[in-house]
């Protein structure tokens, strides 16, 4: 078995930095990996469907760039881990990377619609998965990397699913997948596989670590990794994220200065659950949510239904110390965030009101 590595690269960004830009640049993104990155080259790399087809075939990074129509789709990606931290702290402790509220970037991916591709090979059953698989570099607790999404997903163009070749209208980087990634607009970024190489289409869900031993929301009374054991092979993987959203201005912990009016301004970002977007409403509570202020969204050019919302306020607030502000976001179809949302022991998709707490305003 090959060297598992230690120390894949895990970090994000300030969020005050992330929500000053509706497009999230190549270097200003989250960067999370179970592996370090393989040194890739586009002109010899292919990409193998095979599986549940009427022939299997191998694309080169040309074919999947000139063999078929070339798809943008601006959305949100998002580390079913996002806002851990919070889970972590104002409920209790979780297992996994503390993740704040950074682990998300929003940005328009280009390359060919996986429904395509797969048309091209001809699927031959009606009812399954396709799974997608990184061989390149071994994971830390796997040979391999391998995800999948259900068949019926992959199949419909109105779901976006692509094979992405560029990042904002540029070749992809090498920690971004180069040189062929999958997005899967409003599910887990888990399931984006970076540095593609094997679609398979099958009727079981992959079998990688990752899609059965990680990314799940667990039962509550599964309080730690010898508990889970009887419930990972059960418990369905993440696949739509919830509706979300978060609080960049101010910064928690740090100093508000009113306007003159004796308001304080609010920006953060908003997400849509899974497939139900757009967002439509922010609210936002400088009073511990006794009321709520409805929040401005911003018009940015290529917003989707699967893209995020950038939005911003000014609220009412009273000087002092030890104040809080809090976001709720609603989607098209109606979802909105709770107060908090159920724990569980992998922290995974925590979707609480967004917050920015221990506040001074002056």
């Amino acid at each position: 078995m090959p060297e598992l590595p230690d120390n894949p690269l895990n970090r994000e960004p300030e969020i005050q930095q992330l929500v000053q830009s509706f497009l999230t640049a190549k270097d200003d993104g989250y960067d999370r990996n179970h592996c370090l990155h393989p040194q890739l080259n586009a002109d010899t790399h292919r990409v193998t469907l095979d599986g549940a087809v009427d022939k299997p075939i191998e694309f080169t990074m040309d074919n999947l760039r000139n063999d078929f129509e070339q798809h943008s789709v601006v959305c949100a990606l998002q580390c079913a881990g996002n806002r851990r931290h919070t889970m972590r702290t104002k409920i209790k402790e979780v297992s996994g990377v503390d993740w704040f509220d950074g682990a998300v970037m929003n940005c328009k991916w280009t390359g060919p619609r996986l429904s395509d591709v797969l048309h091209r090979a001809g699927v031959t059953i009606d009812d399954g998965h396709v799974a997608f698989s990184c061989y390149a570099t071994p994971c830390q607790d796997d040979t391999w990397y391998g995800s999948s999404i259900s068949l019926d997903r992959a199949m419909r163009k109105d779901m976006d699913v692509i094979l992405a070749l560029e990042m904002n209208d540029e070749p992809l980087t090498v920690g971004r997948g180069y040189p062929v990634r999958v997005i899967t607009p409003g599910i887990a970024g888990a399931r984006a596989v970076k540095w593609l190489d094997r679609i398979t289409v099958q009727k079981e869900e992959c079998k990688n670590h990752y899609m059965v031993y990680d990314y799940k929301i667990l039962p509550e009374e599964v309080t730690d990794a010898e508990k889970a054991k009887d419930y990972w092979e059960v418990v369905p993987p993440v696949q739509d994220m919830p509706v979300n959203s978060a609080i960049g201005v101010p910064k928690g912990g740090g100093t508000a200065k009113r306007n003159a009016d004796g308001t304080v301004t609010v920006k953060g970002y908003a997400l849509p659950g899974g497939a139900d977007g757009p967002v439509t409403k922010v609210e936002v509570s400088g009073n511990d949510g006794r009321s709520w202020q409805e929040a401005k969204l911003l018009d940015c050019e290529g917003e989707t239904k699967w893209s995020w919302k950038l939005w911003e306020a000014r609220i009412p607030m009273e000087p002092g110390f030890d104040k809080a502000i809090y976001s709720k976001a609603t989607d098209a179809a109606g979802n909105t965030q709770p107060a908090k949302s159920r724990w569980n022991f992998r922290g995974v998709c925590y979707n609480g009101y967004g917050d920015c707490t221990e506040l001074t305003v002056t």
